[in-house]
């Protein structure tokens, strides 16, 4: 194993392996880490700690557990200084998030976490890019469900349509499963903070500009309505995915000149579309109402969800239509139980390709895409996560 940090200790450093979707990832790479991975779990209770790790079996017995409070700057440096790579699972992380990465920018520690809070996200970049531009650290979120099958899809998507002109893309997600408690807070946090994300995501596209090259990417709106290709009735749906597709359309030239992105879940029956849209209207308006807001979270609690055997019943597709003025591609990406199962191994294979694999020159703020690209997607499809072309 060689890589750009070699001198240090550890390859991964995991927070957050007391939760649910952090334990999962913690059994992940017990079980499909590469032979002499040198890894540690870090967190604020050692007795918590210490569980999980004799859950992982008797090959993990001598997984190092570090004690660390996040309060104490210093003390999150010195940790992490020690990894070529962190994991983080501590959500919601407009609450939680903060220090550890501000840790890794400036000790140019690569990050990866699940969150998919916009406002998280643009403030990390607002704080932090420059930082992390200058110590060389890789800061990619978003490395779950949220927002690999559609930032990566996209791309697989673009190389196989290699556009020379404007290219109109929507995506389309599918899924059977029960998303996490930590997704709901985050979601909540993030409907009951519209005015701060919005000025937030103002700052940081004028702090960041457009593409030096002239090119655009933008994300569109768009009406709930009928797909003809998909036979979908389709939904906007309002996550931080077209924000993370766009940005890599951004930033990489095989997007093509002008690439414009919407973002739909999809329905077989226009009855389930209106209760879609009806139920995402419930929770923003819930968020923004504090005792009411309370009342849901405490019903969702973190740091729980399904056992295997639903998790093994679940399923995800996410479909792509790519337009051009000669072309019209479809192409798919589909895999097991989003929110947790498939949302672990997305997010340890992530933290692996970014300490083992030969990826693109890069730092600062970047999306999956941007920082590890092809070489992710050959990770993804060895772990049973399918990229293809449906129709073109």
């Amino acid at each position: 194993m060689t890589g750009p940090r070699d001198d240090r200790d550890l390859d991964l450093l995991l927070f957050g392996a007391t939760g649910f979707t952090g334990g999962l990832t913690a059994e992940y790479l017990a079980g499909h880490g590469p032979d002499g991975l040198r890894w540690a779990l870090a967190g604020r209770n050692l007795e918590k700690l210490e569980r999980v790790r004799d859950r992982l079996g008797p090959d993990a017995a001598g997984l190092e557990l570090i004690v660390v409070d996040a309060g104490d700057q210093a003390a999150l440096e010195d940790v992490v200084r020690r990894a070529r790579v962190v994991i983080t699972t501590v959500g919601p992380y407009q609450q939680l998030g903060g220090p550890v990465v501000a840790a890794c920018a400036e000790t140019g520690t690569d990050y990866v976490d699940l969150t998919g809070e916009p406002e998280f996200v643009d403030r990390t970049y607002l704080d932090h890019h420059e930082t992390a531009v200058r110590t060389g650290a890789r800061i990619v979120h978003a490395c779950g469900f949220d927002s690999i099958p559609h930032d990566l899809g996209a791309y697989f998507t673009v190389k196989e349509l290699a556009p020379t002109g404007p290219v109109r893309m929507r995506g389309v997600v599918r899924a059977s499963g029960t998303f996490s408690g930590g997704t709901f807070h985050s979601a909540m946090g993030a409907f009951s903070r519209a005015k701060q994300m919005s000025a937030t995501a103002k700052e940081r596209r004028r702090v960041q500009g457009k593409p030096a090259d002239g090119r655009t990417s933008k994300p569109v709106g768009a009406k709930p309505h009928h797909d003809k290709v998909l036979d979908r009735w389709l939904v906007p749906l309002p996550t931080i995915d077209p924000q993370i597709v766009v940005r890599s359309g951004a930033s990489l030239p095989v997007y093509g000149p002008d690439f414009r992105y919407s973002h739909f879940a999809g329905m077989k029956k226009l009855h389930n579309a209106a209760g879609a849209m009806l139920g995402v209207g419930a929770i923003g308006v819930a968020a923004q109402v504090p005792p009411l807001r309370d009342f849901l979270l405490r019903k969702v609690p973190q740091g729980s969800g399904p056992d295997e055997a639903k998790r093994e019943r679940s399923w995800f597709t996410v479909d792509f239509v790519a337009e051009t003025d000669e072309r019209t591609l479809h192409t798919r990406v589909s895999g097991g139980d989003p929110g947790y199962t498939e949302t672990a191994k997305m997010l340890a294979e992530s933290a692996l390709c970014l300490a083992f694999d030969d990826n693109p020159p890069t730092a600062g703020c970047v999306t999956t895409a941007e920082a590890m690209g092809d070489r992710l997607l050959e990770r993804l499809q060895m772990r049973g996560i399918r990229f293809e072309v449906v129709d073109d």
